[in-house]
C-alpha cells in the first residue's frame, strides 16, 4: 500500500474496527485482526525477500496463527465470514494476480461495510523493463486494471503488450512517475460496481493498447506512418514469397 494510504488509514480506524486484510501474505496489514490468503501464515512477509517491508500498519501483529485463514479466494465458495462482518477490508495488490478477481470483489462487499483496495495502474503495467527487460509490468499479473469512481474494470494483460513499441511505455517513464501515478486506489463505502471488459478481435485489442500509449507518452506522428509503411511492404513481400512459392515450376 502507499504509505500516505497507511497513515491515513490508521488514523481513521477505531480501536474497535475490526479489519480483514485479503491476500496481504506478502506484506500483511499489521492492524487486521484476520487474513485471508492462499499461503499460510508462517511464510508471511515475502516481501522482504527482495528487501521491502515485511508488513504495513504498525509493528505489532493484530492477527494471530488462529485468525490467519489459509484458502483459495477464488473457490467459487463463499468466504467463512458472515454478511458485513468487518468494518474494513483491505485488498491491496493482489486482484491483478487472480484468476477470477470478480468474485472477489463480490465476496469484499459481501463480507465488509468498507473497504480500500490498491492495484498497479495501467502506467505500472505498460512500462517496458518493471520486471526485466523486454517485459511490461510485471510478469505475473493477468490483468490491466483501470479504476474510476467506484468502478474497477479488468482488461486481460494482451502478450502483446510486450513484443511491440507501440503497446508499451518506454523504461525512462518508469523515473518521471510519481508513486502515485504507479499504483490505482478505491476507496469504497457500502459498494462498489466491478467488470470484465472483453474486447475481440486482434486488431481492436490492438487499438486498444496503442491508445493508451498515445495518450500517456505521445510519440511524433511520423514514427506511426513509418511503422505502417514498414508493415504494409513486409505484408507485400510475404505475399509475393508465399506466390512464387506456389506458382514457380518445380523442376
Amino acid at each position: 500500500m502507499l504509505d500516505v494510504n497507511v497513515s491515513r488509514l490508521l488514523k481513521e480506524l477505531s480501536e474497535t474496527d475490526v479489519v480483514l486484510d485479503v491476500g496481504g501474505w506478502a506484506c500483511p496489514f499489521n492492524r487486521a485482526q484476520w487474513i485471508l490468503d492462499a499461503q499460510p501464515y508462517d511464510t508471511r512477509g515475502f516481501y522482504r525477500t527482495f528487501g521491502g517491508a515485511p508488513s504495513q500498519g504498525g509493528d505489532v501483529e493484530w492477527f494471530t496463527r488462529e485468525t490467519w485463514v489459509t484458502r483459495d479466494i477464488c473457490s467459487h465458495e463463499p468466504w467463512p465470514f458472515r454478511d458485513k462482518e468487518f468494518d474494513f477490508v483491505v485488498c491491496s495488490h493482489t486482484l491483478e494476480d487472480l484468476r477470477d478477481p470478480l468474485w472477489v470483489c463480490h465476496e469484499l462487499i459481501r463480507v465488509a461495510k468498507a473497504g480500500y483496495i490498491e492495484v498497479p495502474s495501467r502506467l505500472f503495467e505498460t512500462i517496458i523493463g518493471m520486471e526485466r527487460p523486454g517485459q511490461a509490468g510485471l510478469s505475473h499479473h493477468r490483468w490491466l486494471v483501470d479504476i474510476e469512481g467506484d468502478h474497477i474494470s479488468f482488461l486481460q494483460k494482451y502478450h502483446m503488450i510486450h513484443a511491440d513499441w507501440r503497446f508499451h511505455l518506454p523504461s525512462r517513464v518508469r523515473n518521471r512517475a510519481s508513486s502515485e501515478a504507479m499504483v490505482s486506489c478505491l476507496w469504497w463505502r457500502d459498494s462498489f460496481t466491478y467488470e470484465e471488459r472483453e474486447i475481440h478481435g486482434l486488431a481492436a485489442q490492438q487499438l486498444e493498447l496503442e491508445q493508451f500509449v498515445r495518450q500517456a507518452y505521445p510519440r511524433p506522428e511520423w514514427l506511426y506512418r513509418v511503422h505502417g509503411a514498414w508493415r504494409t511492404a513486409d505484408s507485400l513481400r510475404r505475399r509475393a514469397q508465399s506466390w512464387a512459392v506456389r506458382h514457380v515450376p518445380r523442376a
